[in-house]
């Protein structure tokens, strides 16, 4: 009755309102899209020049978590080329680099290991508005370089997303053709804060066969950062909700604050392990690596592979 009254008084809102229900379910996205890349586009500019932590300067827009307000304020920090690659992006309507792509109209390189979800993407309109190669393939360390290669991404890049869900800390170690300025990394916060532990590598390792949980995938705050020092980068911090850590390519890090995995560790907090059945159990804090304490990992601190519970002390 209300609306009714609402409407009835106001001949503007019942315009509004047709010209709503006239617009198809895509039209509506297309414009709730639009709307969001504004309201982003906006809260860019108004990023403070300076945070004592990342979770400041979050927004979001189209990535899963506050990341695209992370990016936008680190690239006002460094000198990046205006070129980006991400994998790991399923159908790329939630992902790190889609706002950077249609706000910065950055080059950009997605890959994902579904046939059906690429083909999604070049449906997008982003694919044909802006320069985005998709590239359909399940990643390994031995094909990764041709992967990039092929697709013509070599030498510097603005930023590197990885988020496999499994060999995310091989492949990184792997990649020799592309120097990204900023790399953001998936971990895996079961792991603990300061244990420098990751899945053993197999190149047909996929989440959901590697344990039912879910939760046996990836590698460890402490173990990304180890890899990351070694490649010349430095971890600047992670997201509020514990999935993905920052790095800055040393030459590049200026005024940033390096931190060490304890200072900058986040312990998630989302609940997404399932029973053998495929059901969610939403278990939480350390019920979640009770769950996987049994399964081998490959301690990076001894060099060999041991039971987690083991390897996280």
């Amino acid at each position: 009755m209300l609306r009714e009254r609402l409407v009835a008084g106001s001949p503007r809102v019942a315009q509004v309102l047709q010209q709503v229900r006239a617009q198809t379910p895509g039209q509506l996205t297309r414009e709730i899209e639009l709307n969001r890349v504004l309201t982003g586009t906006m809260l860019a500019r108004q990023l403070p020049a300076s945070v004592s932590s990342l979770r400041e300067v979050e927004f979001r827009v189209f990535s899963q978590f506050g990341d695209d307000g992370i990016i936008q304020y680190l690239l006002q920090h460094v000198d990046a080329p205006e070129s980006f690659i991400e994998f790991g992006v399923e159908t790329y309507r939630e992902s790190n680099t889609r706002f950077l792509l249609v706000k910065d109209n950055w080059r950009g390189l997605v890959i994902d290991g579904s046939e059906a979800n690429v083909a999604s993407i070049t449906t997008m309109a982003e694919h044909w508005r802006h320069d985005l190669t998709a590239v359909a393939s399940f990643i390994t360390r031995e094909n990764i370089n041709d992967l990039f290669t092929s697709a013509g991404f070599t030498g510097e890049v603005g930023l590197l997303s990885i988020d496999i869900d499994g060999n995310d800390y091989w492949v990184w170690e792997a990649i020799e053709v592309v120097s990204p300025v900023v790399v953001v990394a998936e971990y895996n916060s079961v792991f603990g804060p300061e244990a420098k532990v990751t899945v053993p590598y197999a190149a047909d390792f996929t989440r959901r066969a590697a344990h039912h949980s879910h939760l046996f995938f990836g590698a460890s705050l402490g173990a990304l950062c180890d890899l990351a020092e070694r490649k010349g980068y430095a971890f600047v911090g992670s997201n509020s909700n514990g999935n993905n850590a920052y790095f800055v390519r040393l030459d590049q890090l200026g005024d940033l604050r390096a931190l060490s995995a304890a200072e900058g560790y986040v312990e998630s907090r989302f609940r997404e392990s399932r029973d053998a059945s495929g059901n969610l159990t939403h278990l939480s804090g350390s019920a979640r690596l009770d769950e996987i304490a049994h399964l081998v990992v490959q301690d990076l601190t001894t060099g060999s592979q041991r039971p987690l519970r083991d390897a996280v002390g």
